[in-house]
């Protein structure tokens, strides 16, 4: 028993133990590999995994601001001088956010979500349209699809009150219909609008929401 190899056995040991560490950590390949679980990030163009399907998501709108040396590039110049926080593209980014609640908002004729998104003149016109809707029974389906391009288009400056004008191209689902839910107006197809709205804002406010003062249509 004195030249038993204790050595040899310790070392055995050390080397079991490290091979069963390594497999733990590293996994064995056993002929069929399962696929790595998903990742926390979502990849570009990619929603959320629900039961294993991917939800699209819809593409970033493409932002668009004049150049500096166009008339209304030299507004937003003066505009940035006035509130020096002013970014254009951040507005657009805001304008974005404004556009999908306002939509929303008026199909539901939710009035508290328009108040204060609305200069109190545009407010009195969506309401206007709102109760001659619930007058008739009638419910409004719109989903926006998809927001292709927001383009800042117009800047106008009166002293300290700055308006400014985005072209907005969206596809979006438009269907109104009746108490009994038959179509009155719209369809259920994807359809690309085009809208001009005007938002306004005091630059020496300290309330930075720029509210919509006008629509029209491109």
């Amino acid at each position: 028993m004195s030249n038993f190899p204790v050595d040899l056995v310790l070392f055995g040991l050390i080397a079991g133990f490290l091979i069963l560490r390594l497999r733990s950590i590293l996994g064995r390949r056993t002929g069929y590999e399962r696929p790595p679980a998903p990742s926390m990030e979502r990849p570009i163009g990619q929603g959320p995994i629900i039961q294993g399907q991917a939800e699209p998501v819809p593409p970033m709108p493409e932002y668009v601001v004049p150049e500096p040396a166009t008339p209304a590039g030299r507004v937003l110049k003066e505009m940035r001088l006035i509130d020096p926080s002013f970014d254009p593209m951040r507005f657009l980014q805001g304008a974005e956010t404004a556009f999908r609640m306002i939509v929303k908002a008026f199909a539901a004729g939710d009035r508290a979500a328009l108040r204060p998104l609305l200069t109190e003149e545009t407010f009195s016109v969506f309401d206007a349209a709102i109760t001659a809707r619930e007058q008739a029974s009638q419910h409004q389906h719109t989903e926006i699809k998809a927001i292709t391009r927001m383009a800042l288009e117009e800047a106008e400056l009166s002293g300290t009150e700055a308006a400014l004008t985005v072209r907005i191209v969206s596809d979006q689902i438009n269907l109104t219909t009746d108490a009994a839910g038959q179509p009155v107006a719209g369809s259920e197809a994807v359809t690309e609008i085009i809208d001009l709205w005007t938002f306004r804002r005091n630059l020496r406010s300290p309330d930075p929401t720029w509210r919509l003062a006008a629509t029209r249509t491109g």
